[in-house]
């Protein structure tokens, strides 16, 4: 197990440093205003109307970077922050976040693809640790001299539901990226935001998609330690 601890161990390090720097990022571009006055509400409102979405409302909800687009009841929902402030950090979020809504709308392929693989990692997430620990233990009490290497069944389980939410982590990539894309496309044609505060925008979102890759990476890493020992057992 000393291989996971040490995997497990690399990934916290580089997510912690990776989320202080988005933070850090946000704060600073949290002090660079918008010439227009628009708070994050605002920029979100505008965004939706400019691609013909009315029927998705924007609220408020509580906490610091709890921003997130809600498909199954429309809401983009902005943390306080984010809603009331008028800097290039909230116009980033509620723009990405807006990114997300129209994606729903023209019915993003990728976007789909998440939304339905979201039940199954629910229950794979919740469930696959007790899984894989479950899978180690029997494949260690059931070791015999016909079956060197034990009951595999159960770990085999756990491995799969492991790698059903290493998919939905690479899935949700290019959503991410598509939603920022679109995010920065809108605010600079349409001159929401300067030169200057589109500069940070973008910063913004580039350090808020490197979130979601070092998640991915990490996922996927934990995924070739358990296939591996799941894979070395069958092979001894």
């Amino acid at each position: 197990m000393m291989g996971y601890y040490i995997i497990i161990g690399i990934s916290m390090m580089v997510s912690w440093w990776v989320s202080s720097r988005l933070k850090s990022k946000f704060e600073y571009y949290s002090n660079v205003h918008l010439r227009n006055g628009l708070s994050g509400k605002e920029v979100a409102e505008k965004m939706l109307r400019d691609n013909g979405i009315n029927d998705v409302q924007v609220i408020s909800v509580p906490g610091q970077l709890t921003d997130h687009y809600n498909p199954a009841d429309k809401t983009v929902n902005l943390s306080e922050g984010v809603y009331m402030q008028r800097n290039a950090a909230a116009a980033a979020v509620a723009a990405h976040e807006c990114g997300h809504a129209v994606q729903h709308a023209v019915g993003y392929s990728m976007l789909n693809l998440r939304s339905k693989l979201v039940p199954v990692v629910n229950i794979s997430s919740n469930l696959m640790q007790f899984v894989l620990i479950a899978g180690i233990g029997i494949m260690a009490a059931t070791r015999s001299i016909d079956n060197p290497n034990g009951n595999t069944t159960v770990l085999a389980i756990g491995v799969a539901m492991f790698a059903m939410t290493t998919l939905f982590a690479f899935v949700t990539l290019p959503v991410e990226y598509d939603a920022s894309n679109r995010a920065m496309k809108w605010l600079k044609d349409t001159g929401t935001v300067t030169q200057e505060e589109f500069v940070g925008v973008q910063d913004s979102l580039k350090w808020a998609a490197r979130t979601y890759v070092v998640a991915a990476i990490g996922s996927l890493a934990q995924l070739l330690y358990w296939g591996s020992l799941l894979l070395g057992s069958r092979r001894d």
